[in-house]
């Protein structure tokens, strides 16, 4: 059975996937805070990984490094909300995060937890230029 962890701090959004996940037969497990769902991950596995960007307060190559030690090999997902910019997104998707953007479904979530996430190392000036470019 695919059992998720979301470790977000929205309520209401949590129920909503929650109920989602049970009509799709999907076990879920919940997390107000980053250290709370780091915990949880340390006591159950899990198939899949849902956190929100607010919450990731390490640096992209820390948090991965965090989460391959915790939870080896499962596919984490960085929700970003619709208003935060681009450059939110493609921060997380250079350090190999998948990343998914307000609405989405929990169908959604699952075919980008199979998909292999795009691995990306370019040099730091290489990286600033890119944000640049995309953001303006």
């Amino acid at each position: 059975m695919t059992r998720v962890l979301m470790i977000d701090g929205d309520r209401k959004l949590t129920e909503s996937v929650g109920r989602q996940c049970l009509e799709q037969n999907l076990a879920i497990r919940m997390a107000d805070t980053f250290s709370e769902g780091v915990r949880q991950l340390l006591e159950i596995p899990v198939s899949l990984i849902l956190v929100h960007s607010d919450l990731a307060h390490l640096p992209g190559a820390e948090l991965g490094r965090l989460f391959e030690t915790v939870a080896p090999g499962v596919p984490v997902i960085v929700r970003v909300e619709a208003g935060q910019g681009m450059d939110e997104q493609v921060r997380f998707e250079l350090h190999g995060f998948r990343v998914v953007r307000e609405p989405f479904d929990v169908l959604d979530l699952l075919v980008k937890g199979e998909r292999p996430a795009r691995v990306v190392l370019p040099s730091p000036a290489m990286a600033a230029a890119a944000i640049e470019a995309a953001c303006s």
